[in-house]
């Protein structure tokens, strides 16, 4: 795998198996929010929420926004694929998760 990871190179990812600690999921999610059209998707999301979704009301004499929850576009589990172009500032990210991907050209 450290082969097929290098700067400037576009790289599918698949999950071989769920990791166990909460921050490695969380890495491998950030890393597969990073596609560009799950960016735009939660872009849309953002916005819809941002107009229709959030509840404003006044509490105490102030604007107060109960706001919703953002939506989850990507899931980690096994056998979900991703595809990522590598740059420098990513890559001590994916070294952190490599055992839990398997990563072919793209």
């Amino acid at each position: 795998m450290s082969d097929l990871i290098a700067p400037l190179k576009t790289v599918t990812f698949t999950i071989t198996k769920t990791p166990s600690r909460v921050a490695d999921r969380k890495t491998i999610l950030r890393l597969m929010n990073m596609q560009g059209h799950i960016q735009r998707g939660l872009t849309a999301l953002a916005k819809q929420r941002r107009v229709k979704d959030n509840i404003t009301y006044i509490r105490a004499g102030v604007e107060w926004v109960n706001r919703k929850r953002t939506t989850k576009l990507c899931r980690v589990a096994p056998g979900e694929t991703f595809t990522l172009n590598i740059t420098p500032q990513i890559m001590p990210d994916l070294k952190s998760v490599e055992k839990f991907l398997e990563a072919s050209a793209a």
